[in-house]
């Protein structure tokens, strides 16, 4: 288990972290969301240890990771931005981490390049963003640590590759309690890949939450009317509304069938229930703890 407590990280007059807690479970797959310079990296960097606190405390497994070799070998960061050694080949990446990371496993190396679209034995400076990111994961799961952060984590793949790593994610956490915390400003993709979300803005985490919890309490409706229908009187909690010609767009607190039964007394042509997005129920619980979503979200 992560546990940040106060955690707090300053860069000269900048707090990037502001007194921030944090619970992230073990086996589970944590996306981190937020604007940029909101925190994403300072954190992932704080709880790799490459960062020293500035106060509060970041344990994994109850302990510090900062100077702590032991706890460090439970930890892969994949940065955002990938480091390699010069003039270095994915084959070279996969012997270099093998003499840092006891549990990285040859064999399964050789089973997971098989899938991926590089050429190993090349240079890693020759290959496109996506073909670096591919060699870095590649390596990164066959360390086999416990925890897994990846910063920006499908940026650059194709859509095929990002579904076969979300697949060997969740493989991992399947087989051996794996980790994984990602970061990115891709809802949606998060949406499809994690169990858990944190918000963090400001260098503070607003909430964190399972992502079907986080859609409890929350319903979008579409509704139509053949006459004029004052809307505000029928008891709606309304969080947002949109339209767009005789068709209104609702994104309401409560349960779909309350609402729907709210405006079934002004006899609608139609009113459905509309799935909820990622990004419509972050608006709907920053909005409730008296965020301007306007300046969080990308």
């Amino acid at each position: 288990m992560i546990r940040a407590r106060a955690l707090t990280k300053t860069f000269e007059a900048f707090k990037a972290l502001d007194s921030l807690n944090a619970d992230i479970e073990k086996g589970c797959i944590y996306g981190l969301v937020g604007s940029n310079g909101s925190g994403k990296s300072t954190l992932m960097r704080l709880i790799a240890g490459v960062y020293q606190p500035d106060g509060g405390a970041i344990t994994v497994d109850g302990q510090s990771t900062y100077e702590d070799v032991a706890t460090k070998s439970k930890i892969f960061y994949l940065p955002d931005d990938v480091y390699y050694l010069p003039k270095s080949t994915t084959d070279d990446m996969a012997k270099f981490y093998s003499e840092i990371y006891e549990k990285f496993s040859f064999e399964k190396y050789e089973t997971l390049k098989k899938y991926f679209p590089i050429d190993c034995k090349a240079k890693i400076n020759t290959f496109s963003k996506g073909k670096k990111r591919q060699s870095s994961i590649l390596v990164a799961l066959c360390c086999n640590c416990d925890y897994l952060l990846i910063d920006e984590a499908f940026d650059g793949l194709d859509p095929v590759i990002r579904l076969m790593i979300k697949k060997m994610l969740a493989s991992e956490i399947v087989d051996r309690e794996m980790t994984v915390i990602v970061t990115s400003h891709n809802l949606r993709e998060l949406e499809d890949l994690c169990d858990h979300i944190g918000l963090i803005h400001n260098g503070k985490i607003l909430f964190e939450k399972e992502l079907d919890e986080l859609k409890l309490g929350f319903c979008n409706i579409q509704v139509a009317f053949n006459q004029p229908v004052d809307i505000t009187t029928l008891g709606l909690d309304i969080m947002k509304q949109s339209g767009k010609g005789s068709v209104i767009t609702l994104l309401v607190r409560g349960t779909s069938e309350e609402n729907i039964e709210k405006l079934s007394v002004v006899n609608p042509v139609f009113c459905e229930v509309v799935p909820l997005t990622l990004e419509e129920v972050f608006i709907g619980e920053m909005e409730a703890v008296g965020y301007d979503h306007n300046n969080i979200l990308l």
